[in-house]
């Protein structure tokens, strides 16, 4: 069968909460490592993975950086409106070049409770160098999947970058059923993280510690980067029947 033609239900399987874990190790490189050799299933820990890699190998890694990308703005009904930062509008060349915008930007959001946000401007007063800033929301217009969202602040040495630093939240996985924390600034991004951009990490990456590099370099395994972004894709359900509609 042609993987096209896969259909999506034949991967449904039930997760019980229970086994979801809420929260990281203490320790990166103590999570579990799966290991499938001659057939047979083990366990291991995820420290020890130089000892399943073979020598003069080549490992790519993902420098994107997690942004915090959800903004949550009260209204004077004390009613909260999230405003999730996908991507820049196509008003620029990259989202490097979005990122460093400063004074104001344009951005594609996915926008919680949107039915009570009308027209009006919303606000939120951030610190930075012991002085407040406000930043201000301000809806433009509604796409089929998302709206465009103009953001604008009163201080011009900031860039968009540093102020979702400062006024955003993490967006943790929606399974997780919790909010974001502190140590998520930390823990939800790899150690080689490098490059704003993306609104979830490279999970295929956490695990990885300076540690583990030394070990797989004593093995003469190489490392090299690029750089992807990862999109609101990740976070989006699945609603066609074959991997090909989707």
């Amino acid at each position: 069968m042609h993987p096209k033609n896969l259909r999506i239900e034949n991967f449904n399987y039930d997760l019980s909460d229970e086994r979801i874990a809420k929260h990281p190790l203490q320790k990166r490189d103590e999570s579990k490592l799966l290991i499938w050799k001659s057939e047979k299933i083990e366990e291991n820990k995820f420290y020890n993975l130089d000892e399943h890699l073979p020598e003069n190998s080549l490992i790519i890694f993902n420098n994107t950086k997690v942004v915090e990308a959800r903004l949550l703005f009260k209204k004077e009904s004390g009613t909260t409106i999230e405003i999730f930062c996908l991507e820049p509008a196509n008003a620029y060349a990259d989202i490097t070049t979005a990122m460093l915008q400063t004074k104001k930007v344009l951005w594609k959001c996915l926008i919680g409770n949107a039915k009570k946000w009308k027209d009006e401007l919303l606000t939120k007063e951030i610190v930075y160098a012991e002085k407040e800033i406000v930043l201000t929301a301000k809806k433009v217009s509604k796409q089929p999947d998302d709206f465009i969202v103009e953001f604008f602040w009163d201080d011009n040495s900031l860039s968009f970058a540093e102020v979702l630093h400062l006024a955003g939240v993490i967006p943790l996985p929606p399974y997780l059923h919790r909010d974001a924390e502190d140590e998520d600034k930390l823990r939800y991004q790899t150690v080689y993280a490098k490059y704003d951009g993306s609104v979830a990490a490279p999970t295929a990456g956490l695990h990885f510690t300076e540690n583990i590099f030394e070990k797989l370099s004593n093995k003469k395994i190489e490392k090299s980067f690029v750089t992807l972004h990862v999109g609101a894709g990740t976070f989006k359900p699945v609603k066609t029947e074959t991997i090909e509609q989707h």
